[in-house]
Formats: structure tokens, C-alpha cells, sequence
């Protein structure tokens, strides 16, 4: 049996939302995280839902272990997701150079295919991506809209295509 392809899951501007316009916000509700107000999509808990028959989930963001404390309640996950962490891969000795969250990616999956949705790639983003033996697909979102319908039916599209 093959396993499932994983999913790395950013926060900010993929479920945590920014630069809408205050009148014409998406769907969504503001929450403190450590004080902080976030702007959480509605949608997303329920895409995340549904790409995990599809995907490994894992959290690939800045907050760390803090996305299952305060999203995985919030967005209906269930239980809490693996995430990345980024310190053993920054600085001296750090092999993948470019974006601060690729020699952490290439830690974790190895020779897996994945996905990764964020609002933030740059060029070393792509060419990383495109320098992988495994299948690899790079999905970004716009900030003030984050991970949406379109997003998903193009996860789910190429996950089956891997089959």
C-alpha cells in the first residue's frame, strides 16, 4: 500500500487571515492567540477536513506546536496534527538554502511526495520543488483569502493522479 502524500499546512495567510478589507472580510472570526488578534477563515477547518483523507496533514509553520493548541479546537480537527520545528535547521551547517522552512521540509519528508500551501514562496521555493525526485506541489494563497475551495479540488486532483 502507498502511503498518503503529505500535506504541510502554513497558518498565516493560508488559515490565519490578513490584509482584507474590513468591509468586505471573508468568512471567518477573530481570535487572541497569546494576546495576538488572528483573523481565522471559516473555511479552512473544513478543507483541512477533507484533504486529510487525501494527505498526511502537518503543520509547517512559525507557531510550531502552538497550531495544535490553538487551531486544531478552533477549526474542528479533531486531534492535533505533526508539525515542523525550524531551529536544528537554520544557520552554519544548514543545507538547504533560500527559505527558512526548506531544510526543515527536507528532514521530515524525505523521499514522500508532498504538498505545501502558503502564502510566502520564493524562487529557491521552486526550484527546491522542482529539484525533488518525489512529486512534489507547491499551492500559494493570497493573505486576505488564505486556502479556499479551488485550493482543495487542486490538492485532491493531483493526490489522485499519484495513484
Amino acid at each position: 500500500m502507498q502511503e498518503k502524500p503529505l500535506l504541510y499546512v502554513d497558518v498565516d495567510g493560508v488559515i490565519s487571515l490578513w490584509g482584507f478589507d474590513p468591509d468586505t472580510r471573508p468568512p471567518g472570526a477573530f481570535a487572541a492567540v497569546d494576546g495576538i488578534p488572528h483573523f481565522l477563515s471559516h473555511e479552512a477547518g473544513a478543507h483541512l477536513l477533507d484533504l486529510a483523507g487525501a494527505f498526511d496533514l502537518v503543520w509547517c509553520t512559525g507557531w510550531e506546536e502552538k497550531a495544535n493548541e490553538h487551531l486544531v479546537p478552533v477549526l474542528g480537527l479533531g486531534a492535533p496534527l505533526p508539525f515542523l520545528s525550524f531551529d536544528a535547521h537554520r544557520g552554519p551547517g544548514h543545507t538547504t538554502p533560500g527559505h527558512w522552512k526548506l531544510g526543515a521540509l527536507d528532514a521530515h519528508a524525505g523521499e514522500r511526495a508532498l504538498a505545501w500551501i502558503d502564502d510566502a514562496f520564493n524562487e529557491a521555493c521552486f526550484a527546491w520543488a522542482d529539484a525533488r525526485r518525489a512529486p512534489t506541489l507547491l499551492v500559494e494563497t493570497v493573505p486576505a483569502v488564505g486556502l479556499v475551495a479551488s485550493h482543495a479540488e487542486r490538492l485532491r486532483a493531483w493526490a489522485s493522479a499519484l495513484v
